[in-house]
Order: structure tokens, then sequence, then C-alpha cells
């Protein structure tokens, strides 16, 4: 009843993600990319220990995992995993009394666990998504069926234990029993390529008491450390195109008019633009003291040039945060130097025009010198 329980939520789960509105991404070239739902499988070598009392190395086990899952949203997905090969069980110097004839054996059974699992990306859902990412995080949870036999040895050490009370195998069982399996792990995937992925696993099997044939009062673990690949099946992104200028014909040239006598006028002066970068620290909008000479320096020429207008925009690094962070860091950042000027130093906000680019946009080619406020007077 849990399995199917679980089961049903999982495909609600994969119902509501796909539903969800597709991610986007916008790379420092102002490239955008677009989250593609898909599928993958898993491939997947390792070891297992089953949690006993015989010492460490011999209770470990060869284990291998084949997945097949599908990528719902960035950070949601859905993956059918069946896993085994061997499991162990053992006792290291045990006696009940202190005969000085101590205990010592190990012995080992066959298994194979179906199931599934639903798998949350932690760095998609924390950072937000970004497919050029070289490390991702995931966490999952899932359900399984553990299909165990081949439980021969363990069955010929109870039958010549005089005492079978004594060696706590009052749960031996022979042939093949199916028991439920509940089952976390963390996933850590190494980004090779677009399709190809170098992964690492460990995962927590918790099963019944009966599962190695010992009578101990709790639920028996299995711990599973896997690595292998991750192969993605079909595009998990896709690049937004561009829409081409609109290239207007030029109108006809009209037949030339007579050239009006015009008076000659004393050519304007002309006004040189001036530009005053003011940065930022990481993740603030306050300007610095040694940056508010920068401010001065474009008060300066606005009160000498009473015609003259400033347009700030706003930046933020696309090394740190997502676009949405981005976005209301680098508005933050050109109001501080719009309130800076109006309210500081008197300037009419009429003569200020402001703007913000978030990360979408990077002016410097360092990462850090993007979280800043470009002012241009002129």
């Amino acid at each position: 009843m849990r399995i199917r329980t679980f089961m049903f939520m999982t495909a609600m789960l994969a119902v509501g993600g796909s539903a969800m509105a597709q991610a986007t991404y916008t790379d420092k070239n102002g490239d955008e990319y677009k989250f593609e739902k898909h599928a993958f499988i898993n491939v997947q070598g390792g070891v297992q220990h089953t949690l006993g009392e015989a010492k460490f190395g011999d209770l470990l086990s060869p284990n291998v995992q084949l997945g097949l899952g599908y990528q719902f949203h960035p950070w949601l997905a859905a993956r059918v995993a069946v896993n085994g090969w061997q499991s162990k069980g053992g006792w290291n110097g045990f006696e009940t009394a202190h005969t000085g004839n101590p205990y010592t054996n190990d012995y080992k059974f066959k298994y194979v666990a179906p199931g599934v699992d639903v798998m949350f990306n932690l760095s998609n859902l924390l950072c937000g998504w970004n497919p050029m990412r070289t490390v991702n995080v995931s966490a999952f949870v899932g359900a399984a069926a553990n299909i165990a036999w081949g439980n021969d040895e363990a069955n010929e050490i109870g039958n010549t234990l005089k005492n079978l009370n004594d060696y706590n195998m009052e749960y031996l069982w022979d042939g093949t029993k199916v028991r439920p399996v509940g089952r976390a792990g963390l996933a850590v995937d190494f980004r090779l390529s677009d399709a190809v992925s170098l992964g690492v696993e460990g995962n927590a099997n918790i099963t019944t008491d009966k599962y190695n044939s010992k009578k101990a009062d709790n639920a028996d673990w299995y711990f599973n450390a896997l690595v292998g690949l991750k192969i993605n099946l079909g595009k998990s992104y896709k690049k937004v195109e561009k829409p081409a200028p609109v290239v207007e014909e030029p109108a006809p040239a009209p037949a030339p008019a007579p050239a009006p006598v015009v008076e000659k006028k004393p050519e304007p002066v002309k006004i040189e633009a001036i530009r005053r970068d003011i940065f930022f620290k990481i993740n603030k909008s306050l300007i610095s003291e040694d940056q508010m000479q920068k401010v001065k320096d474009v008060v300066e020429y606005l009160e000498k040039y009473p015609e003259a207008k400033v347009t700030v925009t706003g930046y933020a690094d696309a090394g740190t945060g997502n676009n949405r962070i981005n976005d209301r860091l680098s508005a933050l950042r050109a109001d501080a130097v719009v309130k800076c000027l109006t309210q500081k130093f008197g300037v009419s906000r009429d003569r200020i025009v402001s703007d913000s680019k978030g990360s979408r946009v990077q002016p410097f080619a360092d990462n850090d010198s993007n979280r800043v406020s470009i002012c241009i007077a002129e």
C-alpha cells in the first residue's frame, strides 16, 4: 500500500512539473537559452555496506544500478531504478557469555530492488537554472521492493548452531522473499558535455528486521556508494534565436529644391560629455565614500552646463546570483545614484534618465567590475 501511495504521489508531481513554465537562462553575452524536458539514463557500479556486527570490510559487497528517468523541470525529476547484486550479514567475536570461544562468521545472499525515486536538483532550485553549470547536486527519496534469494549460507550456519537464539538468527528464511524498502540519498553530477555527466551517488536503504536473518528488534539497513554516467536522451536546452533586424527600404530622394538663403548663426559651443563609473560591493547598493567623488564630478558638470542631462544605468555581475536577484540589485544601484543626485545635491529629477540591465549586459570583461552604475552626462 505504501509503495502504491508513493507512486501515485510521484505521478502527481510529474504532472505538476510538466505544467510549470519553462525556465530560461541568459549568459554574459546576452544569448538566451530555454530549458527542454528530456529523458535520461543512469549506469552505475560501486559497493554496498550492509549494517551489522561484523567488521566493516567483511560486510562490503559489489553493487550495480540502472536507472531511467525524466526531467520535468530544472529542479524536478522522477526515476525508475533497479539496484542489486549482493548483501551480507555476520558477527565479529560474538558470545553471550565469557566462554573464551567467540563466534565470528559472515554470509552473503543475492537481491534485486526495483523502485521509483523523486529527484530534486538543489543547485537549480537554490541558484537558478544554468545549463552550463559544472557541478549539480541533487537529493532524492524513493521506495522499492527488495527481492532477495540465495540465503543458503545463513541457513547452513543457523542449522549447525546448537543454540539458535544465542546468535540471533530467529528470522532465517529460504526461497525468494519480497520486502518493502524506503530509501533516500544524494547525487553529484559533474558535467562533461551537454549529453553526458559523471555521477557520484550515495543512498541509504531501510527494510524490515528479517532481511539479514537475525533478530535485532529494529530495521535492517544497507548503504550503496555508486559512480557512473548520466546520459541525457535528447536536448536538455535550446538556444533562443534572436529576431533578424528589419531593414527599411530608403524612400526615393525628392527633387532638389532651390537652396534657401540662410543667415549664418554662430555655432553652439560643443559640450564634451563625461562618464563616471560608480562601483559597488557584492550584493550591495550603497554608495561608498571612495565612490562619492565621482557623483560630485557629475554634479559639478551639470552645474556648469545647465542644459546637460545625465543617464544613470545600473548593472549586476553575471557570476553571482540569478536573473531575478540581479534585476532587482541593478535597479537598486541605479536608484541609489539618482537619490544621491536629487536628495543630497539638489539636481532636478527631470535632468536624470535612469535604467537598469541586471546581469544580462556586462559592460566590463572583469566579472566584479560589473557591480556598477554608469553615469553619462552630456
